[in-house]
């Protein structure tokens, strides 16, 4: 079988505080794109994982990739072969490692005959998100989902520099973990999503841009694009993106980009 693993990104990011475990609780918005990775999934009586594809160098194909440790979660000892073809940049702050994780659950799920147990978040905050892989509010530790209002059509244009951000540093970097939790999300057509947007942040973009400066010069690259509604980075970066009302302004904008670095404009999948 062959399975999508759609790019998750966070719109709206808030740290809402840290428990005693040492786990972030965070409040955010995240969406998926029409751009991911791929996996083919074959009957095998072993588990072996194949990294391929444009962002495969780097990627490991042993226990340290969350495909692998994915499968060990869902069945012990079972077996597969698995070709993860890599098209999102490594540790981008897109969730690629979890949804790929996502999707190998999805896909041995169904070829073993196995529920997916609770618990995914165990392998990674975004995992359980990129389960159900539809515009959601994730809080907590990533354990707790919210369907949203419908969103209206939006296109986003996806810059990575190239770089990589440490998550555990950023995070280790917070001027303070104890903030305010998203407004209610409430909004009516593009006009009411954009006022909604404009009234949050991501609160690891300050310390990202530390680590990595070249986030800033991404997002105010983005930010003179004509018709930007917003620029913002992912997750815990590097990745960053700029929000359109539609392709050929989403295709313009990512046209403007510096070249060498990593550019996609992709439609949000709602």
């Amino acid at each position: 079988m062959r399975l999508f693993a759609p790019a998750k990104v966070n719109l709206a990011l808030h740290v809402t505080g840290k428990r005693a475990d040492g786990y972030h609780l965070l409040d955010s918005l995240i969406v998926f794109a029409d751009v991911g990775d791929w996996l083919e999934i074959e009957p095998s009586d072993t588990l072996t994982l194949t990294v391929t594809g444009p962002k495969a160098a780097g990627v490991p194909d042993d226990t340290r990739n969350l495909v692998w440790r994915a499968a060990e979660f869902l069945a012990p000892g079972r077996g597969a072969a698995i070709t993860l073809e890599k098209h999102l940049p490594h540790a981008g702050g897109i969730g690629g490692g979890s949804a790929d994780a996502a999707a190998a659950l999805r896909g041995l799920s169904e070829m073993w005959g196995i529920a997916v147990p609770d618990g995914t978040c165990t392998l990674g905050a975004d995992v359980p998100a990129c389960l159900r892989s539809t515009p959601s509010r994730m809080r907590g530790i990533g354990d707790l989902l919210d369907d949203v209002p419908p969103l209206p059509g939006l296109w986003i244009v996806l810059v990575n520099p190239g770089v990589e951000v440490p998550t555990g540093a950023v995070f280790g970097a917070l001027d303070g973990v104890d903030n305010a939790p998203l407004p209610e999300p409430v909004w009516d057509g593009l006009d009411g999503f954009s006022a909604w947007l404009a009234v949050t942040r991501n609160d690891l973009e300050a310390p990202a841009m530390e680590a990595q400066p070249v986030i800033g010069r991404v997002l105010e690259a983005l930010a003179r694009t004509e018709n930007c509604l917003l620029a913002r980075m992912s997750g815990s970066g590097a990745t960053c993106f700029g929000i359109y009302a539609d392709e050929a302004a989403a295709n313009a904008a990512a046209a403007a980009m510096p070249r060498g670095w990593w550019i996609k404009a992709v439609r949000v999948l709602v």
